[in-house]
């Protein structure tokens, strides 16, 4: 039964979907030629809180485990698994305060209302993943700027969606690149549970009555770290707060 109620809601989700990306990334160029960063990033926000309800459709549930006060002058580097595509909304929504930009393949820079936007505008970094040199060079040139606004990034160390509740092994070339070049820097992990469900079937129909849940961890200082060590501490602290 659920699996035939999912056709119908999954086709409404997607027209839900597309109208928000269409109209927010109207907003979005308003607000950066007219009116700056500030204003930018509030339509940024607008579209992710918006995009939540939009899940609602399918009638998922987020969950976001945040016990810890963040500090906005204090940057952070969350790094999260990554199960499918929409654990990203609730991150940039429920983190808003402390301005999360991404590290993000440079092939969603074009082609995504919205979203490609805002990769190339809003502060993040797009890396070509086949040349690995040049892609650690702009994350130490993406730190500099992080030092320098105080704003945060969001990482998936595994370099690609799990589409699972198994965790791939992390990647340590990114991560270790930000703990050397952002000692100042907290580290942020954050475990999320079930997103992969809303894919469990594919694209069409989508999974419904999905209850995600993120779970965010202690902060943990860079300073004084040894950083291949710190990179084992925050995998076993994100996956061990995966539930199956």
């Amino acid at each position: 039964m659920g699996n035939i109620l999912a056709y119908p809601l999954t086709a409404i989700y997607y027209l839900a979907f597309g109208s928000c990306l269409l109209f927010f990334h109207a907003m979005q160029w308003l607000c950066f030629y007219g009116l700056g960063y500030a204003a930018h990033k509030k339509s940024v926000d607008l579209l992710n809180g918006t995009l939540l309800l939009c899940l609602g459709i399918l009638g998922t549930r987020v969950r976001f485990d945040q016990p810890h006060q963040l500090n906005r002058d204090q940057p952070y580097i969350i790094v999260c698994n990554h199960q499918s595509l929409y654990d990203i909304p609730p991150l940039i929504w429920f983190l808003r305060k402390i301005h999360p930009k991404f590290i993000s393949k440079k092939e969603l820079g074009k082609g995504i209302p919205s979203v490609s936007f805002n990769l190339r505008h809003g502060g993040s970094v797009l890396i070509d993943r086949k040349k690995p040199k040049e892609a650690l060079a702009a994350i130490e040139e993406f730190s500099q700027s992080l030092k320098k606004t105080k704003n945060s990034t969001i990482i998936f160390p595994e370099g690609t969606r799990s589409n699972s509740a198994t965790p791939k092994r992390f990647q340590q070339g990114g991560l270790t690149t930000l703990f050397e070049n952002l000692p100042e820097a907290m580290v942020l992990p954050v475990s999320i549970s079930h997103s992969w469900k809303l894919m469990r079937w594919g694209n069409f129909p989508m999974g419904v009555g999905v209850h995600m849940k993120y779970k965010v961890h202690q902060p943990i200082p860079i300073q004084g770290t040894v950083p291949s060590e710190l990179v084992a501490l925050v995998e076993q602290q994100v996956v061990g707060g995966v539930e199956p």
